[in-house]
């Protein structure tokens, strides 16, 4: 485990240098998903998939940007499914994005999972990293030479923060009753526009709610479930939190596709019971 978290830390240090000279150019290409890619999109998916190459534990790994599964070492035990580069429509605005990482034991299913990783591109580079080892988000932060251990995350009963996301005009009646009545009850605003800050954010505050609904565009969400949802699922159990897609736990959904999307909220114990309950 302690080779894929230096090859994760070293991956991050290489994409922070390509954000750097990046000015968000958008190239021709689309993803499986449809989603137009950047040339950071890119560069960042082959330092990754370059760096773990190098692995011989590493039996395969899948990003977000690919159609299927790139199988490397017959050897290998794990399997990485990673988001390269999430949130790089807000480069041009100079926010931060960020990169996840789910460490799976054998194939890419959520009971698989026994470690993730997100990493922030902000003012600093943080790297929150979470094992079924211990309990808590070890996060780290690079300080010019290193990364330094900062704090371990845990979540609160309930917290103060809610990041709604911006499909507000496609929400249905039951949910956006929900989302008023929280910020009638004194919840604050956040939201960036990319999961990783939101997310961390509720993290280092030590509380409150993400969502991102069943919508009537799109019905089962579109947060992938491999690359997105059941890291930061893992990571926020491990934080003492919860992760649900409205009723269910998240780490119990079965995906059939490499590529499958769900609605998830994730947040803490008494925020996503507001949720299962309404």
């Amino acid at each position: 485990m302690e080779e894929i978290f230096a090859t994760i830390k070293n991956s991050s240090l290489l994409i922070f240098e390509v954000l750097k000279n990046s000015m968000g150019e958008y190239t021709q290409n689309t993803n499986k998903t449809g989603d137009l890619q950047l040339q950071a999109d890119i560069l960042a998916d082959k330092i990754i998939q370059d760096s773990f190459r190098e692995l011989k534990i590493i039996q395969q790994i899948c990003s977000e940007e690919q159609e299927s599964a790139i199988k490397l070492h017959n050897e290998g035990i794990y399997s990485i499914a990673y988001d390269p580069l999430d949130g790089s429509s807000l480069m041009g605005a100079n926010l931060s994005v960020g990169s996840i990482f789910g460490i799976y034991q054998g194939d890419f299913l959520p009971q698989n999972l026994i470690a993730a990783a997100y990493v922030v591109y902000g003012m600093v580079i943080g790297i929150g990293f979470a094992s079924n080892l211990k309990e808590g988000v070890d996060y780290f932060v690079f300080d010019g030479r290193e990364f330094r251990f900062q704090k371990t995350l845990m979540l609160k009963e309930k917290g103060k923060l809610n990041s709604p996301g911006g499909t507000q005009q496609y929400w249905s009646k039951e949910h956006r009753e929900k989302i008023e009545s929280l910020f009638a009850k004194g919840y604050r605003l956040r939201y960036s526009g990319g999961m990783v800050p939101d997310l961390h954010h509720i993290l280092v505050k030590g509380g409150g709610l993400f969502s991102y609904p069943s919508t009537q565009d799109a019905p089962k969400g579109k947060l992938r479930m491999l690359f997105e949802v059941f890291p930061f699922a893992f990571v926020f159990e491990r934080a003492g939190g919860e992760a649900i897609d409205s009723k269910k736990r998240l780490l119990e959904l079965a995906p059939s596709h490499l590529h499958d999307t769900t609605p998830c909220f994730f947040g803490s114990k008494e925020e996503i019971e507001f949720v299962r309950s309404h």
